[in-house]
Formats: structure tokens, sequence, C-alpha cells
């Protein structure tokens, strides 16, 4: 059973967001998913005891750096998905939930700053890479916030540079929209969002299962033996 874990040293990235649109895109495909919410600001758990909330995903909210790798692996026992909302800094806690990884997910904004940020996550599974003997850890840059009509060349030469490097870049963008921050408002998911309070939920729907799609994608494919990286600047 996958462990899918949101990673970043940078707050405000979009974490909480796309790991909450990924794990409600899974249950609505019929899988049980379990959430582990270790983000201090507990977003996940707060959205979780809105209404709407899927029958097969659950969330655990008391994930500390003690319970961390038990909670990852008791979800595994009955989850088919195990997805990990981490804090926003370097921590014991985010490098445990690393380690029981099996695919990373970075999302960053489209700014150098974010750049920076994601590097020292990607720095940290190569790392804990290395505490595995070499096991390979999959990780995948996710772009959030973006806008759906636009690529700023800003975003453009940054994606250039993490695959110049060696690094895997979703194709699929996390855009901003109204219905993603609505469902931390109402609760449920996106379906069950109202049309007359949100707007152009159908394309925010599109944008969610293309991300799925591709996340599950990576998940299909054989884990292969680390590559040699270019160092990102």
């Amino acid at each position: 059973m996958p462990t899918i874990v949101f990673a970043t040293p940078k707050g405000g990235a979009g974490k909480s967001t796309s790991a909450v649109i990924l794990a409600t895109e899974l249950a609505g495909k019929g899988g049980t998913v379990t959430i582990i919410d270790a983000d201090p600001n507990k977003p996940v758990s707060q959205w979780a005891k809105l209404p709407g909330r899927p029958q097969t995903l659950s969330v655990v909210a008391d994930a500390t750096e003690e319970t961390i790798i038990d909670q990852i692996n008791e979800a595994k026992r009955h989850s088919q998905f195990v997805i990990v909302d981490l804090e926003g800094t370097a921590s014991a806690t985010v490098t445990f939930a690393v380690s029981r990884a099996d695919l990373v997910i970075i999302p960053t904004q489209g700014s150098h700053l974010d750049a920076a940020e994601s590097v020292k996550a990607l720095k940290l599974v190569r790392n804990m890479e290395k505490a595995r003997d070499g096991q390979a850890i999959p990780t995948a840059i996710l772009f959030t916030r973006t806008s759906a009509a636009i690529r700023p060349r800003t975003l453009q030469a940054i994606e250039a540079e993490f695959l110049k490097a060696g690094e895997r870049v979703l194709d699929t963008q996390i855009n901003e929209r109204d219905a993603f921050r609505a469902i931390f408002s109402f609760g449920g998911t996106l379906s069950d969002l109202d049309h007359a309070q949100v707007s152009n939920i159908p394309a925010a729907i599109t944008n969610a299962r293309a991300f799925a799609g591709e996340v599950l994608s990576i998940l299909k494919q054989p884990v292969a033996v680390p590559a040699i990286r270019a160092q990102v600047a």
C-alpha cells in the first residue's frame, strides 16, 4: 500500500490543499485512504470535521515525531493509500515520514524563493536514500497556485532547471482556483460544492483528476536505482 508524502520546508506552498485534493480523488475512485495530518496547524483535520468527508477516507490528527512511523505502518494495514501532510519546516517528523515514503511530492510555487526551498526538500530525500542503502525514493515537483491560462517565463525557467538536474516535474499543475479553497470552508469534495457559491467547479474537478491520474501512473512504475543528478541552483 503506497505512502505518499507531501513535503517542503516552506509554508504556504499548497501541501495541505494538494493532499486533500489527491485523497478525495482517490477515495472517489473507490480507494480506501488515510491522511496523516502532521502539520501543527491541522488544516486537514479541520477540513475533516466539516460535513461531506468520504466514508472511505480517514484522518489521523495526532501525529508526532514519536508516533509518525507507527501511524504510517498502521494506516498501511487497513488503507490502500496513505497520504502524509507534513509541517512546513525541517524536523524529525519530516525525516521519519520521508523515510517511509513510496512517493514524495514537493509542492512549490513558481518563484525562485520557493524553488530554493524545494531544493532543500530534495536534498533531504537524497540523504534518506543513502540511509536506505541506496534504495530510491521516487520524488516529484508539483507546481501549485498556477494560472490555467498563462505560463510565466519565471516558472518555465525554474521547471527547466529542475528537469536539467534530472528531477521529475509533474505535467499537471494545481491551478489557482476558488474551488480548491472552498472545500476547506464548506467541507466535502469538489463534487459536493454548490455551483451557486463557487465558480468554475468543473475545471477544478478536471484539474484534480489529472493530478490524481498522474500520481497513480507514477506509483505503478518500477522504482529505479537513484540516478546521478546535477545540482539545482
